[in-house]
């Protein structure tokens, strides 16, 4: 009996994959827990108008990602700590003033895990912050730290 996996289901496949199964199977253990159903014409129809809207939303979150990667590479953002003799940054600058400061004056929305920073800014200067906002586009932030 072939059916549409509804769940990603251990052994048998995928969410969305169309398998062949025994009948039993199916009857007393995937439709009862509405982990599939039946491969039917009118469900696989329903299947294939889902999966086209989830490509559309695809790649509208791929151009959506790009377009942000082009803004945050043209910025040059500027944080201002208390810092002492020779350069040395009383604290650090950290991926939460980095999010702050680009939603709250540039009005651009990134969470701070998508900031890959290793370790928090310690020194003043340019810096460059690599951002990674989507699984394909990243982009360089640079930060600018200033002495107060």
């Amino acid at each position: 009996m072939k059916v549409i996996l509804q769940q990603d289901v251990k052994g048998t496949g995928k969410k969305g994959e169309i398998k062949e199964v025994a009948e039993g199977y199916a009857r007393n253990f995937l439709f009862p827990r509405k982990l599939a159903t039946p491969a039917t014409e009118g469900n696989l129809n329903t299947l294939n108008e889902q999966k086209k809207a989830h490509d559309r939303r695809k790649s509208e979150e791929l151009t959506t990602a790009k377009e942000l990667a082009q803004k945050i590479e043209d910025l040059t953002i500027t944080l201002s700590t208390k810092a002492g003799e020779g350069g040395r940054v009383f604290g650090s600058i950290t991926s939460k003033q980095i999010v702050s400061t680009l939603k709250n004056n540039y009005q651009l929305q990134i969470d701070k895990k998508q900031v890959q920073l290793k370790e928090p800014i310690r020194t003043l200067g340019v810096t460059k912050v690599p951002i990674k906002l989507h699984p394909k586009v990243n982009a360089t932030l640079s930060v600018q730290v200033i002495a107060e």
